[in-house]
């Protein structure tokens, strides 16, 4: 099958055309035509499987066939990272539709996002704090809205967006098309669902598993020896474009600058960041100024960065949900990655329960030439607390 053989409007063929699309991946396969159909949906795909496009090429064909002014569509993200992501993705593919759209997140000055509202957009793809706080202040009007999507939903749940995404969507019109796209769909997600989706079809591709294109390892070690094996892995098997997680915003910032003093060009991603700072690092990694780059789990939703060769762990995360998360920026569309984690006799989630979302045991590795029983010391990480 070809995007060719959907009825896009020629000018969405034509921008997928300059970005190279040609064949839909398993979720757009499915969501699209149902989509199209005006139905309301649940899409669950591991990350890194084509959702945005999923959504955004039937948003585009919605607004080709149907113009009219005001904000259209609305977009829902859990990050600043990953509304800019999307706001890309529109850019795109709607190129020569002349569609205009904004991200609206926190963290920034409000300025030029109401600027962009009073020259007027279609597409809106908002965090939702900051959404409603443009809406308060009347900048934006959403009463046209005839599509709202909530991507990556079980995240926002997950970060305390709820009561705002209820507020959200008690703004729009009752008459509208609701889109929820998810890598797993908690109990949580499923009982909002239930309550504003109307006869909604479900969609699963491969929920809540890593893709196959990710081979993973173990890397067994202690605590203390974790920043030498990172470095020696870095300078052996796992070179590459490497993102590296820890649990937290110190941490982040501690090991970014211990890797660069021993001459890895790397940068952290964290929450605490100014948003400025966090594009520029988000860049540098996506351009090659930086080879490494060490995010915490919030800061990382959103990083589509082509190209990671590893995801390295070097803290484990805390749930199963959580690594799949992780692990899915490398391996994105059918490419081959890496997954390799530093499991140290402190982390919190077995080993098994990683291995059941994986669909088999994990290869457990012990690098050659490294001195597992001590070596010098440096100054220590900050401790595993305050996750970011």
């Amino acid at each position: 099958m070809k995007f060719s053989d959907f009825p896009f409007d020629p000018r969405i063929l034509s921008g997928l055309e300059a970005a190279r699309y040609v064949h839909p991946t398993p979720i757009q396969a499915q969501a699209i035509p149902e989509i199209l159909a005006g139905r309301d949906l649940i899409g669950i795909a591991q990350t890194g499987t084509g959702k945005t496009a999923a959504f955004v090429l039937p948003i585009l064909q919605g607004l080709a066939q149907r113009p009219g002014p005001g904000v259209r569509a609305l977009v829902l993200a859990p990050t600043r990272e990953l509304a800019e992501q999307i706001h890309g993705v529109i850019g795109l593919l709607g190129r020569d539709l002349g569609v205009r759209s904004a991200a609206l997140y926190g963290g920034v000055k409000k300025g030029p996002q109401r600027a962009a509202l009073r020259q007027g957009i279609e597409v809106a793809v908002a965090c939702p704090g900051r959404l409603l706080d443009l809406h308060r202040e009347r900048v934006i009007r959403l009463s046209a809205v005839e599509v709202v999507v909530l991507d990556e939903a079980d995240r926002m749940c997950d970060m305390g967006f709820l009561p705002d995404i209820q507020r959200i969507l008690s703004l729009l019109p009752g008459e509208r098309q609701t889109l929820f796209f998810s890598a797993t769909i908690p109990p949580v997600v499923r009982r909002l669902a239930a309550g504003i989706l109307r006869d909604p079809v479900t969609v699963e591709v491969d929920p809540a598993a890593p893709a196959r294109t990710v081979s993973h390892a173990f890397y067994p070690t202690t605590e203390g020896r974790k920043r030498d094996l990172l470095v020696a892995l870095l300078r052996g098997p796992a070179q590459g474009r490497v993102l590296v997680f820890t649990r937290t915003k110190a941490r982040a910032q501690f090991l970014a600058s211990f890797l660069a003093e021993q001459g890895f060009p790397a940068a952290a991603i964290e929450g605490d960041m100014p948003q400025a700072e966090r594009q520029a690092a988000l860049d540098g990694f996506r351009t090659g100024r930086y080879s490494v780059l060490v995010a915490t789990d919030v800061a990382a939703r959103g990083i589509d960065v082509e190209d990671i060769t590893h995801v390295i762990n070097f803290d484990m995360p805390e749930s199963v949900d959580a690594y799949t998360h992780r692990v899915g920026r490398t391996g994105r569309l059918a490419k081959r990655g890496e997954a390799l984690s530093l499991a140290a006799p402190t982390d919190k989630l077995p080993r098994r329960w990683v291995e059941r979302a994986v669909g088999g045991p994990i290869e457990s590795r012990r690098l050659p030439g490294f001195n597992y029983g001590g070596g010098a010391r440096v100054a220590s990480l900050p401790r595993q607390a305050d996750p970011a």
